[in-house]
């Protein structure tokens, strides 16, 4: 199990400032979800953290600046499922998992039987063994999203990053995906870190949450804290009622705003309007 420590950090990207001054504490084995309206800065919060992105500030796992790592060595560090992954033309559910074990695998060597054995373990716990030969691009978007994660998995890394990971799902798969996170956490210790568009998601799923707007920490704490109609009024522009459920989760309603309908609008028959 691994902390994480982001201090001070600040990304600049074709002379504009996305990332201002963000500092954020994990606890090894928890998990922290990144919110915000569009463009707010989380996915490239995520590659700072990441230590694909130059950025100034200090982010240390363990005490280990992943940014100052080669390629190999920040694999074993630090997982990432990227929002959009590409499906590689020709390449097996084992073959893409496998790829996850790259940096354990020497140079023009090939993969041991503990590479095999690892992706063997990941295609049975996330439920992809039946479909190990078939190629990733004949995959259902949950189908292909559990071998994504598995891949990242395959790595062995203290430190999960999620951008987004269940944008392309429907919300059972959805739903799914994240619940199989929650208990990886929990029987392998992994630090998570992910960005979420869903606040309800987000609420139900995070130990601690991070609002970011416009590159700066708006807010940050328990879901209770960050999920609350004034915040989300005043970031989102949105009307909303925020719920608690019996669980303790926080729920992030929609309203409508009513009286917005053409004058001239046809009513629906009774029986509709009632159903």
């Amino acid at each position: 199990m691994s902390t994480l420590r982001v201090d001070r950090v600040s990304v600049t990207l074709l002379e504009r400032t996305v990332v201002r001054d963000v500092s954020l504490s994990v606890p090894a084995g928890s998990w922290v979800t990144l919110v915000g309206p569009n463009g707010a800065g989380k996915s490239t919060l995520l590659r700072a953290i990441a230590g694909t992105v130059e950025h100034s500030g200090r982010v240390e796992i363990d005490g280990t600046a992943p940014a100052g790592l080669r390629s190999r060595g920040r694999a074993r560090l630090v997982a990432v499922v990227p929002q959009e992954p590409t499906r590689p033309d020709g390449m097996t559910v084992l073959d893409y998992v496998l790829l996850g074990r790259t940096p354990y695998v020497p140079y023009l060597g090939t993969e041991s039987a503990e590479d095999l054995a690892v992706a063997g373990e990941l295609l049975d716990t996330l439920e992809l063994r039946d479909i190990a030969t078939r190629a990733v691009t004949s995959l259902s978007g949950g189908e292909f999203q559990r071998a994504v994660l598995a891949r990242a998995l395959a790595q062995q890394a203290p430190v999960l990053l999620l951008d987004e990971p269940t944008s392309s799902l429907d919300l059972g798969h959805a739903q799914q995906v994240l619940e199989l996170v929650d208990r990886l956490r929990a029987d392998r210790g992994l630090t998570v870190v992910s960005a979420l568009h869903d606040l309800t998601t987000a609420g139900q799923f995070a130990d601690h949450l991070m609002l970011l707007v416009d590159g700066e920490v708006a807010a940050q704490g328990p879901a209770a804290e960050v999920l609350t109609e004034k915040l989300i009024s005043t970031h989102y522009g949105a009307r909303v009622r925020v719920l608690t459920d019996q669980d303790g989760g926080v729920v992030v309603v929609p309203l409508r705003t009513r009286g917005c309908a053409p004058a001239d609008a046809t009513p629906l028959p009774l029986d509709v309007r009632r159903g």
